[in-house]
């Protein structure tokens, strides 16, 4: 069974004040990260703070950073200094970032080797638009973003790596796919992954579901075959949903 893993995604939320209130109010209570993972991806100006603070089983992620090293990228995150700051992921490509900051598919392929050197794990985002879902075109397009994203890894860097599938449709809208909507499209990307790399690569590689996940649909979801967690947005926000969330996680592993 593959590790299931909760990452909390805040977006532009929470001053720092907030965000060492949530980390004190679930440290103690998160399950033990040998059964479940539980990460919480925030702003950059607080991951230090957090790193700091986080308990043995809670972890810290970062919501992006640029491909290269260094340079003249004003206003940018570098790996480096993630991985100075002791953060252990970083989501790439999510639609947001793909739809206001212009993210492409060969950036996020950029990015995803980039936090590869600097031993991030990345949390590489895919999904479609209602346009694209209502022709009928889900499965092509997502699966060309998955071989764009995965371009030029290897076979244990897919392993180590988790992949996103967001619908884009089902971001912060209150519509979410239907458990087997979800694991339909979850099922897909581990095929291109299968058609792409060895034996039982596809087997090992995490694939998380978000879209208006929240504590009212987790277990439904969390019960999928090919579903290994959650990229969680607004119910993150709260130290209870969050508690919730993880907790059915390890719930699932004591099945």
């Amino acid at each position: 069974m593959r590790k299931p893993i909760i990452a909390g995604n805040w977006k532009m939320h929470k001053t720092r004040d907030e965000a060492l209130q949530f980390i004190y109010n679930v440290n103690l209570k998160v399950p033990n990260k040998e059964y479940v993972e539980s990460v919480v991806c925030a702003q950059a100006p607080v991951l230090r703070d957090l790193v700091k603070r986080q308990g043995e089983n809670l972890r810290i992620g970062a919501q992006t950073m640029h491909e290269q090293t260094e340079g003249a990228f004003t206003g940018e995150v570098s790996a480096a200094l993630l991985e100075d700051l002791n953060v252990d992921y970083v989501i790439i490509g999510h639609s947001e970032r793909r739809e206001y900051y212009n993210e492409t598919d060969e950036g996020v392929n950029k990015k995803i080797h980039q936090a590869f050197r600097y031993d991030l794990v990345p949390i590489a985002c895919v999904g479609e638009s209602l346009e694209i879902r209502e022709k009928g075109e889900t499965d092509a397009f997502v699966s060309n973003q998955v071989k764009a994203a995965l371009k030029g890894l290897t076979d244990d860097q897919v392993k180590n790596l988790v992949i996103a599938y967001e619908p884009i449709w089902a971001i912060g809208t209150g519509k979410t796919a239907t458990p087997e909507e979800a694991n339909n499209a979850i099922k897909s990307i581990r095929s291109v992954i299968t058609e792409m790399y060895d034996a039982g690569v596809s087997d090992e590689t995490r694939i998380l579901y978000g879209g208006s996940v929240k504590p009212a649909n987790i277990d439904d979801l969390l019960a999928q075959s090919d579903i290994d967690g959650a990229l969680v947005g607004g119910a993150s926000l709260n130290a209870q949903d969050f508690l919730t969330l993880v907790n059915s996680a390890q719930a699932k592993v004591d099945q």
